[in-house]
């Protein structure tokens, strides 16, 4: 044998794929169903395999396939009358009508011929029609076994048909607790925090967190840990001291900061849907000692979704950031203090004391205003979308307002203009407009209906009644 010629390694995630039902890793509330069903001798026609990529669907249809006809499952081996179809490749109206030519033919040599149809949702809208009519009577000796990500594309009709069993995505201990197995069987060299790192990165998807962990023992010497910061070089994720020290800015206020290292990370050339990524994971971690901290993770959740990822995030790290001004009532909370000296005595102390400054003048003129119910102007802010935001300003003409505690609550008074404003082409411009006419740091909420009564009667009424508008009469 020439000992020039490498062999090609075999990929981890196919080395280490499931061969039995019991070997399948975290779906157990799925397995033990199927395993005492085929126990029983209950099989159906037709199974329905959802959920996530990578977590094990097509092992477990294979699995399956074999388990129904008392074969063992061997990746290497091929059976006649075991079928996989790939319905990205085979969505035509044509192939199903095939398909259904072909399930009359009796099986081979097995008890029952299985049809196992891959990523199902891909088949044409025609193919579906033709699919049913073999799903609703199928021959005696036929089961299929559809499996896909996409289960909200499949037509109603095909999904009553079937048995459904829902994939959940891996849990985060459970990745770890398999990559710490396949690393000591493949003597891969890995500290525990790089584990955690490949476990949560790859979200919940078993297929990934191996094959990551397949890349990166590829990229270093055998005799190299593989550590947290190796895999943050390598996926282009910025140092978690970096995701702490943003969080600190942010729960300390300090809006000079957050900018700082932001720009330090994007001119790294770290994506900011990464970014978020990292910042909703270690928020998670805290959220149950930093509660403080929801408010932000509920801002972070629209980034990715916005057209420009890296204004959004800025945006929302910068709000988080902002003080916000003392309420002018706090003052009447404080209890005041005894004054035992005489009016003499404390003219005399007056004189020496240099004036106090105000608090106002400390503080930023923009990013720290905010406007209370008496002083926010609706119909300049109204005008000002009118001017500059025509297809806004058709959507908010309509609503009214309520402003409370930093939340502008906007009633629309219809779901149809609710799912406008909370669009995400809307949702961010409202917020700009805000601060065009000045007005910063609130929250807002949209809610389908017409404002409550602000009479107490009227609202106890309105409610017997199913709901209502108050509405202002002409004495004349």
């Amino acid at each position: 044998m020439d000992r020039g010629i490498k062999t090609v390694s075999r990929a981890l995630y196919r080395k280490y794929r499931s061969k039995t039902l019991d070997e399948v890793i975290g779906q157990k509330h799925i397995t033990d169903i199927l395993t005492r069903a085929i126990a029983a001798g209950r099989v159906s026609h037709a199974y329905l395999l959802t959920g996530p990529r990578g977590v094990g669907k097509t092992s477990v249809a294979r699995i399956l396939a074999h388990a129904i006809n008392g074969l063992v499952y061997d990746e290497k081996s091929t059976n006649l009358d075991i079928i996989e179809i790939d319905a990205a490749s085979n969505n035509g109206v044509e192939d199903v009508r095939d398909l259904r030519e072909k399930v009359q033919i009796a099986p081979v040599s097995a008890s029952k011929k299985i049809y196992i149809i891959d990523e199902v949702h891909m088949l044409s809208k025609a193919a579906f029609n033709a699919l049913l009519k073999t799903l609703e009577e199928p021959p005696e000796h036929i089961v299929f076994i559809l499996a896909t990500t996409n289960v909200e594309k499949l037509p109603a009709t095909i999904i009553s048909r079937t048995q459904r069993f829902s994939f959940r995505p891996i849990g985060v201990e459970d990745a770890i607790k398999h990559l710490s197995n396949i690393a000591k069987q493949e003597k891969i060299k890995i500290s525990d925090g790089a584990l955690k790192l490949i476990a949560v990165r790859s979200d919940g998807s078993f297929r990934d967190s191996i094959s990551l962990l397949d890349q990166l023992s590829s990229l270093v010497d055998p005799k190299t840990t593989i550590t947290e910061e190796l895999i943050e070089n390598t996926l282009g994720m910025a140092p978690t001291e970096v995701i702490n020290q943003l969080i600190d800015a942010v729960e300390n206020r300090n809006v000079g900061k957050v900018v700082e290292l932001l720009n330090s990370t994007l001119n790294e050339g770290i994506s900011p849907v990464i970014l978020v990524a990292q910042l909703t994971a270690s928020i998670c971690d805290q959220i149950a000692d930093k509660p403080q901290l929801i408010k932000l993770l509920d801002g972070l959740i629209d980034v990715a979704k916005s057209p420009q990822p890296q204004l959004k995030l800025l945006s929302v790290l910068g709000m988080a950031a902002s003080p916000k001004l003392v309420p002018k009532t706090i003052a009447l909370s404080i209890p005041a203090p005894e004054v035992s000296a005489s009016i003499a005595e404390l003219e005399k102390q007056a004189t020496k004391q240099k004036p106090v400054e105000k608090l106002t003048k400390k503080l930023p003129e923009k990013v720290t205003k905010t406007v209370t119910s008496d002083e926010f102007d609706w119909n300049k802010f109204i005008e000002y979308t009118r001017q500059n935001y025509v297809a806004l300003y058709s959507v908010l003409s309509k609503c009214s307002y309520q402003l409370e505690d930093d939340v502008l609550t906007l009633y629309t008074n219809s779901n149809f203009y609710k799912k406008k404003l909370d669009d995400t082409k809307y949702s961010p411009l409202i917020s700009k407009c805000l601060q065009e006419v000045g007005v910063y740091g609130l929250d807002i909420h949209t809610i389908p209906t017409a404002p409550p009564p602000r009479d107490s009667q009227a609202a106890a009424i309105a409610a017997i009644m199913g709901g209502g508008e108050e509405v202002s009469l002409d004495p004349a």
